[in-house]
């Protein structure tokens, strides 16, 4: 009686040891096959870490192919803090501040930072080659160098006002470069690496995330009749010593922005060094002028292309006044200038003209 009582004490341990054995095997193919992917990535995003790779801003080129928006490739320090050993941290900071030329309680705090990855801003972005060859032969682990990309501007000041200029980061802050930002700006890539939970590096294949350049835009101005308008509008404002000046060149037949230039001008190199009226202020569209006498020109070219006027057998008399619906339009010169060419009309700039016959008015445009 009693041998059978353990037996069947032995069976019901041996189920249970059964039944707790299949729930393991049962856990463990569920982590390994169904809900392997999940936990991969949350493993993935606790071992590993990205050096950030910066892509190439898209380029600004003129119809003609010059590129007057460009990228030079640099390179910014980073700071993998665990990896650095900490009894060599203070040399590192020394050294680098140094190099650097900056203060080394600014690169201290970075290098003593909590962190997993520390950037070295403003001190360690857009380095030379002659300070990265510097910093890269000390041969520091978690010291790193990684790829960026500057704005540079070849032809310095053309078209200054309508390209603008970009940040620190290359993000655009006005012209073109901020309207089209979200074309011009490409994707990040990095150098993927693992690392323990102390934040040292683990020896695993790294992976690399090539980053995606920004997208070029071409414009339709003509580098020829940008440069020619840039020339004409220095020797204006050297010439007469003027405050401003500015012009647009406009294809006539489709509206197209062939040149457009105001002065004073900037450098977007150095943008820093001008002030917020210089760089932000494109007169040609900004400011309002009103074009006078020079606008009857247009007006005349309209009656000749019309077949309105003969410019030397239409003659027209010049009283010093014309009332227009009400309004008196008075000619500059008092008493006006009497009897007149067309021709003449244009050399003396007339104010005002009334053909009876045809009831054309060229008028001053205010």
């Amino acid at each position: 009686m009693f041998s059978k009582y353990i037996h069947k004490r032995i069976k019901i341990v041996f189920i249970i040891i059964i039944f707790l054995f299949i729930l393991i095997i049962s856990k463990v193919f569920y982590i390994q096959v169904i809900d392997y992917k999940k936990l991969n990535s949350y493993a993935n995003g606790l071992w590993s870490r990205n050096l950030p790779i910066e892509a190439n801003r898209g380029r600004i080129m003129t119809s003609d192919k010059k590129i007057i928006a460009d990228n030079l490739t640099t390179v910014s320090l980073v700071f993998i803090p665990n990896q650095i050993d900490p009894d060599k941290k203070e040399q590192i900071a020394k050294e680098i501040s140094a190099i650097l030329e900056c203060n080394v309680e600014a690169i201290r705090e970075h290098i003593f930072k909590n962190s997993s990855i520390e950037r070295v801003h403003p001190e360690g972005r857009r380095l030379n080659y002659e300070k990265a060859d510097k910093i890269e032969s000390l041969g520091y682990e978690g010291v790193y160098l990684v790829k960026e990309s500057k704005r540079i501007y070849p032809y310095d000041k053309l078209l200054c006002h309508v390209l603008g200029y970009v940040g620190i980061d290359n993000q655009g802050l006005s012209g073109l470069e901020l309207q089209y930002d979200k074309y011009l700006t490409g994707s990040a890539g990095s150098i993927q690496y693992y690392s323990d939970a102390k934040g040292k590096r683990l020896k695993k294949v790294e992976n690399y995330v090539e980053p995606t350049n920004g997208i070029d835009v071409e414009l339709t101005v003509s580098y020829d009749i940008q440069n020619t308008i840039e020339r004409e509008l220095e020797n204006a404002m050297t010439k007469y010593k003027a405050d401003g000046a500015w012009a647009i060149a406009i294809n006539p037949k489709t509206g197209e922005i062939l040149g457009m230039a105001s002065r004073p001008g900037f450098n977007p190199n150095s943008y820093q060094d001008y002030s917020i009226e210089e760089i932000n202020r494109n007169l040609a569209i900004w400011a309002s002028y009103e074009p006078g006498s020079t606008f009857k020109i247009v007006t005349l070219a309209t009656a000749l292309e019309e077949g309105k006027v003969d410019l030397e057998k239409d003659t027209f008399y010049d009283g010093g006044s014309v009332n227009v619906d009400g309004a008196r339009i008075k000619c500059w010169k008092h008493g006006g200038h009497g009897a007149q060419t067309f021709l003449q009309v244009v050399q003396n700039s007339c104010n005002l003209l009334v053909n009876t016959g045809t009831h054309l008015s060229l008028l001053r445009t205010l």
